[in-house]
């Protein structure tokens, strides 16, 4: 490595209060940097056959989608509150996978990720890596297209063949839901 050279950080997101990743490998990079973990899935998987149990062990995680995304918001404002200091958030979205077995990054887990996103910006959680902000940019901009786009996905195509449009339908649904769950395991696509 040259003077003009320098290496890459071990954790690039960790500056920022909110940070965002995708899948299981996201989940591993950031779970130790985070106060609360918020897992993203807009649908359910199309094929559970194919999930990785995962125990989260210690870690605080919290279950959200397009429906909870402002009670999950301000879930998080009061445990700042609670802490009194700055809460470390990591938006993971969970993606789907793919025919073959790889991952794919899910376009309605990204859209509900930026929903949470910008949930938490506006009750002034806005200190986000890049990462996140493109994702609540994304959301921002798309909004009035979520509904569309949610069921015009690759997963939201696959459910409603298997007769589950009702489910892609209602998965869209923006601030329904006031209910946040913390979650001790969850299935990640392999």
């Amino acid at each position: 490595m040259t003077d003009t050279q320098t290496s890459a950080p071990a954790h690039p997101q960790q500056p920022y209060q909110v940070r965002l990743d995708w899948g299981l490998a996201g989940f591993q990079a950031l779970a130790g940097q985070a106060d609360v973990l918020i897992l993203v899935d807009a649908l359910p998987t199309v094929d559970s056959e194919f999930s990785i149990d995962t125990p989260l062990g210690e870690h605080r995680v919290i279950a959200a989608s397009f429906a909870n995304r402002t009670a999950v918001a301000e879930w998080v404002l009061a445990r700042q509150a609670e802490k009194g200091d700055r809460f470390a958030v990591a938006v993971i979205a969970v993606g789907e996978r793919r025919e073959d077995g790889t991952f794919r990054v899910a376009v309605e887990d990204s859209l509900a990720a930026g929903a949470v996103v910008d949930a938490l910006s506006s009750l002034g959680i806005d200190h986000c890596s890049p990462e996140a902000a493109a994702a609540s940019v994304a959301f921002e901009g798309l909004t009035r297209a979520v509904r569309h786009l949610v069921g015009a996905s690759e997963t939201g195509q696959l459910l409603s063949a298997q007769g589950l449009g009702d489910v892609v339908h209602a998965s869209s649904q923006i601030d329904t839901a006031r209910e946040v769950a913390e979650v001790s395991e969850f299935a990640f696509p392999a």
